[in-house]
């Protein structure tokens, strides 16, 4: 996942930021010796300047349908773990899905620049990219990834701004504030201790840091074949960000059914369906709201749905863990068909089609919030006896 989605490596940098935002040796609230580093502020607005015209760009250079403002047609039904808000947007009119699409390309490519042009625009900027990722909240299940990039976004927002978060009271830090930024006003300056140095001197190195760490991310963003989270240093505090630049335009499903039966092959077999927690499956099943908790089973069964199952041996290896019933494994899934039974002698991978069933349609009357359709077997039937090779060749644990 690190590779695939890039979160872990924008949560990372953001902690590092994080650890220099605030004094070392002190718990105020208000440290009058040691503020803020203006440093570690541009730090911030630079990782969200990244992040946004990372997705944007990448956007515009990879799939047709974000130049041609269809992607919106397609992306509520076939994002990862769609939720019911997203069943119903799918339903917008055309021009609403283009006039989305050009609000994305606006808030990607255009107001990332807001934060060069001063004090206001650099507000704007960040109520505008707060706004946005509140949006897609709203209308897809993307994990923390958007409640993360609301974090370097606050950095948009100085003391006058944020004001109104804090109490009017006397002696309390909106007025504390007040009278310190008076006394600068007046050029009074606090002699400055041994420990401010210190400070300054590791903010100027950070600062240095992220500028020559930053470079190979710059060329990157310049170069017409960029790629997206990706990381050109060890320590991963400095990155390429990017999301959806290509967009699937149908939704397929890995769909895993056990059997008692002797012979995997015997039309009269009794085929049984493992549920994800979130991930579509059964038809009559209200899509999800887990935002901002992460299912990762689910969000990866999304990717093998339209690769195959030797791009993704692991899946054959969740299949021997659920012929063995193993309870960590089972945790995992919301139902399983062979509870309070023995386990099942084979699984399969069977692949589905799946679409939005239409709001007030004949599916959705019977309850179906989902259609589909069979297109083959996904990978065939396996029994735990036959993935012992297949384990041992991998170095896995057999299990038992």
């Amino acid at each position: 996942m690190l590779d695939r989605s890039g979160w872990e490596s924008q949560l990372l940098e953001t902690g590092f930021l994080g650890i220099f935002l605030c004094p070392l040796w002190t718990l105020s609230r208000l440290p009058r010796h040691t503020p803020p580093s203006s440093i570690v502020i541009w730090g911030f607005r630079w990782l969200i300047f990244r992040i946004m015209l990372g997705a944007g760009l990448i956007k515009i250079r990879g799939d047709r349908c974000w130049r041609d403002l269809t992607c919106m047609d397609y992306h509520y039904e076939t994002q990862p773990v769609p939720n019911p808000i997203a069943y119903f947007m799918h339903r917008s009119p055309w021009w609403f899905h283009q006039f989305e699409t050009l609000v994305n390309h606006f808030i990607e490519l255009v107001v990332p620049f807001f934060l060069f042009l001063g004090r206001r625009m650099c507000i704007v900027h960040g109520l505008l990219q707060i706004l946005f990722q509140v949006l897609l909240i709203i209308s897809g299940n993307l994990s923390f990834l958007n409640w993360l990039t609301m974090v370097p976004s606050i950095a948009c927002f100085d003391d006058i701004s944020l004001g109104f978060l804090f109490s009017s009271r006397r002696g309390g830090v909106k007025e504390r504030v007040a009278q310190m930024q008076l006394e600068g006003a007046a050029g009074e300056q606090l002699p400055l201790r041994y420990g401010c140095y210190v400070r300054k001197v590791v903010n100027i190195s950070f600062g240095l840091l992220i500028a020559y760490l930053s470079i190979p991310v710059v060329l990157n963003l310049l170069n017409s074949r960029q790629v997206m989270n990706t990381s050109f240093n060890p320590l991963r505090i400095v990155n390429t960000y990017g999301a959806f630049g290509s967009i699937t335009k149908e939704r397929t499903e890995v769909i895993l059914q056990g059997t008692s039966s002797l012979d995997p092959n015997d039309p009269a077999a009794v085929w049984e369906e493992y549920d994800f927690k979130c991930k579509p499956g059964d038809l009559k099943r209200r899509p999800c709201f887990i935002t901002p908790y992460h299912y990762r089973l689910d969000w990866l069964m999304w990717f093998a749905a339209f690769q195959t199952y030797e791009q993704n041996e692991w899946i054959i290896h969740l299949a021997g863990k659920l012929l063995a019933q193993e309870e960590e494994t089972l945790s995992l899934m919301a139902t399983n068909p062979f509870a309070g039974r023995a386990p099942p002698r084979w699984i399969r991978g069977e692949h589905f089609k799946y679409k939005y069933s239409q709001p007030g349609g004949k599916h959705a009357s019977e309850g179906r919030w989902w259609i589909r359709k069979r297109i083959g077997p996904y990978f065939p039937p396996v029994n735990l006896q036959g993935l012992k090779k297949f384990y041992e060749d991998r170095n896995w644990p057999y299990p038992v």
